[in-house]
């Protein structure tokens, strides 16, 4: 038995890809982790929850994923201190300049 999970340890590489780590990362490497490309996912900046600024986050609304998930577009509705702020789905920025992570802040 423990012959065969070294084998299979053998196979796996050191460290996982960022897409599949469950670390904060950029938002596409966060939403590429979710079944469905992450939509209907809740995603905040971790500088939110840094600032002290709780309650707010995106609900993902549509995705477009590419480059094993760590670039494309995303597109959501946006929830500050717990009220809806976008009346219509938006792209969201800031996806590639700040470390994102599922949940509200």
């Amino acid at each position: 038995m423990e012959r065969a999970v070294r084998a299979i340890q053998g196979l796996l590489p050191s460290t996982l890809p960022p897409s599949l780590r469950a670390t904060p990362a950029n938002l596409y490497q966060v939403l590429s982790r979710a079944p469905g490309g992450g939509v209907g996912q809740r995603v905040h900046q971790i500088r939110w929850t840094e600032k002290g600024i709780r309650s707010c986050y995106w609900q993902v609304t549509r995705t477009q994923l590419k480059l094993e998930g760590n670039h494309g577009k995303a597109w959501g509705k946006l929830y500050w201190r717990g009220k809806q702020i976008s009346g219509q789905e938006e792209r969201i920025s800031g996806s590639l300049k700040y470390k994102w992570s599922t949940g509200s802040s």
